[in-house]
């Protein structure tokens, strides 16, 4: 029997996913700070996509217009990282990546009023589901890293916005195109944001012309080729077939990769309590319940579309 667009989609994105769990590990084990990590992640992918002439073809097709629509998410997508790497650098792995689960409430309001769709209770109750365990979360860890906590909330609203944002867009264009689109931009506005970022988010500031060690430029090769540009594309290709909200959901499980591996190998289980790890096991729970529900609307077809009408290959 051959498997549905809809099943693949959530297998890309599980893939993705685990994928992405390595990423909070990796920020942490490099030493950079968040800006200069960012931006050196957002310009090997994009050094490594130059290197590919659909890339080059698919820009040449592509109206300004929708360019320049990609070129804004990609600054979204950036600031989503630095404040990402920064909730990772003012508190540790585990929390900044249980944080992101907070994605799915923002999603659940956002996404309708930006894709087009109908509102949903449903999506919205299990979205609110996740907050006692947020409230768990906060009161298991140490008052020292409730700052990352807090940047990690915006990285989870912001998330949700160029989440819903790509939905909206993503059959317009080529993956791998609109990854090269979107994550060029997020390194210019990064590079123009750095002079100012000692002033905004001293935490987060740092030389993005200072080269890095050995050791930083392996993983940050690992994170920007095995953990981004891989699953970003993957995940843009799964997008065209699910909900932005279901996709946040899967995401959810970004922290059970992440937390099994931050106790592996950054012996993280010695800063955080049993009851950070109950919070974390309520806001995955969602992750379970949605599917077992099934999909809560239809996806209207004019934002829907398909790769043959609308010109995008995967």
């Amino acid at each position: 029997m051959a498997m549905s667009d809809t099943r693949k989609a959530f297998l890309q994105i599980h893939f993705c996913v685990a994928l992405w769990g390595f990423t909070a590990i990796l920020g942490k084990m490099i030493s950079l700070p968040a800006l200069p990590l960012v931006w050196w992640r957002l310009l090997i992918v994009v050094a490594a996509l130059a290197l590919v002439p659909r890339v080059w073809r698919g820009l040449r097709a592509m109206r300004p217009r929708l360019m320049l629509a990609y070129a804004g998410i990609g600054a979204l997508v950036a600031l989503h990282w630095l404040t990402f790497y920064g909730a990772i650098k003012l508190s540790n792995a585990s929390v900044g990546a249980t944080c992101i689960a907070l994605g799915t409430v923002f999603v659940a309001m956002i996404e309708p009023w930006l894709t087009g769709t109908r509102f949903s209770k449903r999506e919205l109750a299990l979205g609110v589901l996740v907050l006692p365990g947020v409230v768990l979360v906060v009161g298991g860890v140490p008052h020292g890293m409730r700052a990352g906590i807090a940047v990690g909330a915006l990285s989870a609203f912001l998330v949700a916005i160029f989440g819903s944002l790509n939905k909206r867009l993503v059959e317009h264009g080529d993956p791998l195109t609109v990854t090269a689109l979107e994550l060029g931009a997020g390194a210019i506005v990064l590079t123009v944001l750095a002079p100012v970022m000692p002033l905004l988010f001293p935490a987060f500031a740092g030389d993005l012309l200072v080269v890095p060690g050995t050791r930083d430029v392996l993983l940050l090769l690992a994170l920007s080729l095995a953990c981004t540009l891989l699953p970003f594309s993957l995940s843009l290709v799964a997008l065209r077939h699910m909900s932005a909200f279901a996709q946040q959901l899967a995401v959810n499980l970004e922290p059970v990769y992440a937390i099994v591996l931050a106790v592996l190998l950054l012996g993280e289980q010695r800063e955080l309590t049993t009851q950070f790890y109950l919070g974390v096991a309520i806001i995955l729970a969602a992750v379970f319940i949605h599917p077992l529900l099934g999909q809560p609307h239809a996806l209207q077809p004019e934002l829907l579309g398909t790769a043959e009408n609308k010109g995008a290959g995967e």
